[in-house]
């Protein structure tokens, strides 16, 4: 079954607001077995008939999202009744659940709102207890430009993923073109490049009947996505892990930092930070994790060289001698945050994150990482990062993340 997406919303296209529908609905419908063969966002006005128009002719499902609001540009379901050559009435139980909702919240309905009432001649009305603008469903009998679903929903998504589950998902099954046999892994490495994992594995994943192999390259980290029937995913999983179990933080599909708390809490172990060039950012992204708490003790941004010395116990000599940016100075930054915390691990980053401040010895993007383990002598690496602040800042998490992740897993 081919499904399209159509959102609609000129603040899609000036960046006034986050496209998030297709991610959500190509998520959620990935789940019955359907796959997006396209998705199209179009401004207001006649952009929308004509993506409609053309969606039906290639389309066996189209979902449309925005729209059916009670201002002039919200013309959705005018677009796309005339697409389907149907006509427009008022439905009267969608019109009394309108005045309901306003007379719930003790407010006067405008007329304006009453638009919103209208629907094609035999199209399903779906209810919205969560706004204004009832969904429409055209069934593909009644399409008289192909014969092809269509579903209007609402723009919010509050409004919009709670009909999806209640509407949408009941009429898609009923049409059929279900595969609930095809599924979906996401195996997520840090510490490769993707050019790496394509080199080892590509071929001999090609190979595998029934395999969909997928890459995606974000900064400093590599999704490798396969789909397929349960046997073919079971191989080419196996086939990936032969080569970079080590590097790969999930099978789940998690970020890093849901990977580090679920390894921390499996083994009831503690952690602690000592940020320099990071910001807090190391931190920050551990506690964004729901649960964090449990495995989370003490965070130390310790930007100043006074910081290191006061809140770390980092020694005057070392900085004077090495400078801030050196690794005795991170084995003390990481030293200090296991002993100040007694937490079962520590890290520690000091680096430069530029434009400024480079040296021949030490150019812009160097950080050294330290990683300090109750019952283990103090590792520390150096690496080199040359992106731009906030980039490099990301990759330095990034790396410290990963430090603790194959620390809490060596210690079983």
């Amino acid at each position: 079954m081919k499904v399209e997406i159509l959102n609609t919303g000129s603040e899609l296209l000036l960046g006034r607001t986050l496209n998030t529908h297709g991610h959500w609905l190509g998520r959620e419908l990935f789940k019955l077995g359907l796959r997006v063969e396209r998705l199209t966002t179009v401004p207001d006005g006649d952009a929308i008939r004509d993506g409609i128009a053309e969606a039906v002719e290639r389309a066996d499902v189209l979902i449309v999202t925005g729209g059916l609001g009670p201002t002039s540009d919200d013309i959705t379901r005018e677009a796309a009744a005339e697409v389907a050559g149907l006509e427009l009435i008022e439905d009267e139980a969608a019109l009394r659940s309108l005045e309901a909702f306003f007379e719930i919240r003790g407010r006067t309905m405008a007329p304006d709102n009453r638009k919103q009432a209208q629907v094609p001649v035999g199209a399903d009305v779906l209810p919205n207890p969560n706004g204004t603008a009832p969904g429409i469903f055209i069934p593909p009998r009644l399409n008289g430009a192909a014969n092809c679903a269509v579903f209007l929903l609402p723009g919010p998504p509050r409004e919009l993923q709670p009909m999806y589950h209640a509407e949408v998902v009941p009429k898609l099954t009923a049409l059929g073109g279900i595969e609930s046999a095809v599924g979906i892994i996401e195996l997520k490495f840090t510490g490769l490049g993707e050019s790496e994992i394509h080199q080892a594995v590509d071929a001999k994943l090609g190979a595998i009947d029934g395999l969909e192999v997928g890459y995606c390259a974000r900064l400093a980290e590599v999704d490798v996505r396969l789909i397929g029937p349960p046997d073919a995913l079971e191989s080419g999983r196996a086939l990936v892990l032969s080569r970079f179990a080590k590097q790969c933080f999930s099978e789940l599909g998690e970020e890093l930092e849901e990977a580090v708390v679920r390894e921390l809490k499996q083994r009831a172990l503690k952690v602690a930070t000592a940020e320099s060039c990071t910001g807090g950012l190391i931190s920050a992204r551990i506690t964004d994790v729901p649960g964090s708490s449990a495995v989370f003790t003490h965070g130390f941004v310790t930007y100043a060289n006074e910081a290191k010395v006061e809140l770390l116990g980092v020694s005057e000599e070392a900085l004077g001698e090495y400078g801030a940016v050196s690794e005795p100075v991170a084995r003390q930054m990481a030293d200090g945050a296991l002993s100040a915390s007694n937490a079962d691990i520590a890290v520690a980053v000091t680096g430069i994150a530029g434009p400024d401040g480079g040296t021949d010895d030490k150019p812009v993007g160097t950080v050294f990482i330290a990683l300090a383990a109750k019952g283990r002598e103090t590792m520390v690496l150096r690496q080199f990062h040359p992106r731009d602040r906030m980039g490099f800042k990301r990759a330095v998490s990034q790396a410290a993340l990963e430090c603790i992740r194959r620390a809490a897993v060596d210690r079983g």
